[in-house]
Formats: structure tokens, sequence, C-alpha cells
């Protein structure tokens, strides 16, 4: 029997309203984590090396071309700038360090700015790399694998059944096709998406069983923090008490890899962050996000040390 809950058991959870039902699901997805996991907890940071003007239309994203939301805008970093970018976000306790660039793709000289980067971080500092440069060749997977990256992002973003409404750009398949690039190379998948972009309960939880399909290594999930000037921009955030229930279903669905909270997180969970946590999630990104700011990375920390959770950065096996 496949563990975790079945499809239909997590449509009937997502029908729970009342605060009540909700705390007896963070319990029992907590639980779950505890029993998984343990206390340990997943920090990482990203660097934004390359921003704006991006090709692809992606409905949320305030660093599209097609949109009119105003982003800084800047060419691929230096090595020496991503660097100490790493340092920093080593010296505020992050565990590893996603190098992240707009675009439907990264190549030529900028693709080999992210290699020596990624080899740099490796020899300066004690940070697992990971990085997120859009759709990969089997060929630029191998390369990233050499100069030794740990994790790589290509998050699905929504169900395949809603995918059609948030990018037109490239498709649902081109990103599967990445992550099975990914695995050939033997690099760890972190593989997420974005709620409350417009889809129904039913698709929030297709979108679970699709990734749990996937057999990734972490999950990231983000909540819509609409943009000015996107075409999401207007839609309300979700509610913190709903933002809970479906970390929880999320663990419940997935009991494997690290569920991690990214974006959206204070706009959504606002004063129950720390509810979110117990909910079965195991993994947080920490500092800023792509294009917003997120909490200062101590008051994180000690959060999460009140909640109970090992925040000691781990030697790599």
């Amino acid at each position: 029997m496949p563990e975790g809950i079945t499809f239909q058991e997590a449509l009937e959870l997502t029908e729970i309203r009342d605060e009540p039902d909700v705390l007896d699901l963070v319990h029992r997805a907590g639980e779950l984590r505890r029993k998984r996991h343990g206390n340990s907890m997943d920090l990482c940071s990203i660097v934004n090396a390359r921003s704006g003007q991006c090709e692809e239309d992606c409905a949320f994203c305030a660093q599209s071309a097609h949109h009119s939301a105003h982003v800084d805008v800047y060419p691929m970093m230096s090595v020496d700038e991503i660097l100490s970018h790493a340092k920093a976000a080593e010296e505020a306790g992050a565990h590893r360090f996603c190098i992240v660039t707009r675009g439907r793709s990264l190549t030529g000289a900028d693709f080999d700015t992210a290699l020596q980067a990624t080899l740099r971080i490796a020899e300066e500092t004690s940070l697992k790399r990971c990085a997120s440069l859009g759709i990969l060749t089997e060929e630029q997977a191998h390369a990233l694998k050499s100069a030794g990256l740990c994790r790589y992002n290509h998050n699905l973003e929504t169900a395949r059944s809603y995918y059609g409404n948030i990018c037109s750009t490239h498709t649902y398949e081109e990103r599967i096709g990445t992550i099975q690039a990914l695995k050939k190379a033997g690099i760890e998948t972190c593989v997420g998406g974005i709620l409350n972009m417009g889809e129904t309960e039913r698709q929030r939880v297709e979108f679970a069983f699709e990734l749990k399909d996937l057999e990734l290594d972490s999950v990231p999930i983000n909540f819509l923090n609409p943009r000015q000037g996107t075409p999401l921009y207007g839609r309300p955030y979700m509610e913190p008490l709903e933002a809970v229930k479906y970390l929880a279903i999320f663990r419940l669905i997935m009991p494997e890899p690290i569920i991690r909270i990214a974006g959206g997180r204070a706009e959504s969970l606002g004063s129950l962050q720390a509810l979110g946590i117990e909910a079965g999630v195991d993994g947080l990104l920490i500092g800023n996000y792509l294009t917003t700011i997120g909490v200062d990375p101590e008051v994180d920390l000690e959060m999460l040390r009140q909640l109970g959770f090992d925040c000691t950065r781990k030697k790599e096996q």
C-alpha cells in the first residue's frame, strides 16, 4: 500500500473549516513529521542572481517582461558577488544556498558563471549548493553535478489541469523533462509551487499527488503574494487558517520529502507562522525572497528554537 493518505481522504480534509478541526489536523501532521524526520529543520537562502525582463509569461511573476510590475533589472551577477551573498547566508544560519536566475534557461557565459560560483561556494563555505536556473538539458544537469551541485529547484507551480491558466510560454511537460534530467544526473530535486492562484481545492489535491508521484526530495510550498502589475494582482491573500490546513494536508499526502514553506509566508500565515510550521513542516526559506522582503533570519531562528527544532548545520554525508 502506498504511504500517505488517499486522494479521497485528502479531498475530505479540504472541507475542514472550523479551527478545532484544523488544530487536530495540525497535530496529526506534526506527529507524522516527528516520526519521519525528527526535530531537524532544513534552512535555505537564495540570491536573485539575474533579474527582470524574463521572456516567460508566468501570471504570478513580477519579473516577466509580459507584465508591468516594477522590479530591479540586472544581468548575471559575477562569481564574487554570488559568493558574497552565499557567505552572508551562511553567517545568518542557512544550511543551503540557492542561485536563482530569471528566464527560460541559462546558457553560455551565464551558465559558466553558475558553475564557477557553485565550485567556489563548495570550496569556501560549509553550505550545500542549490540552483534554480530554468529548463536544463541532460548535459547541463551533469555539468552542475560535477561542479558540486546538491539540489535543484524547478517548481511545477500548480496542477497539470490548471497550468494553462498560469503559463503559456513553456509547458508542464518541459518542466517534467528537467526533473527527469536531474534524476539521471543524481541531483536532488526540489519541486513545489504556489497555492491560491485561482485553482480549486480539488486541483490543490491533484497537485500534491502529482508531486508525490515524482518522488521528490524537497517540496517548497509558496502562497501567492500578488504583485502589482501582474495578472494575479488584486487576489486576496490566502486566509491564515486555510494556509495552515494545506500545509498539513500536503504533509499527510507526502510523508517522505521535506515540506518547506517558502514565499508568501508572512503575508498568508500572519500570526499563525508557528502553527504553520507545526503542521508537518521541516524546511524553511529564510532571508529575502526573489522580489520581496522576507523575515529577519534571527527572528525565524528564535521561533524555531522555541518550537523545539534543531537548526544546526549538518555536515554533508
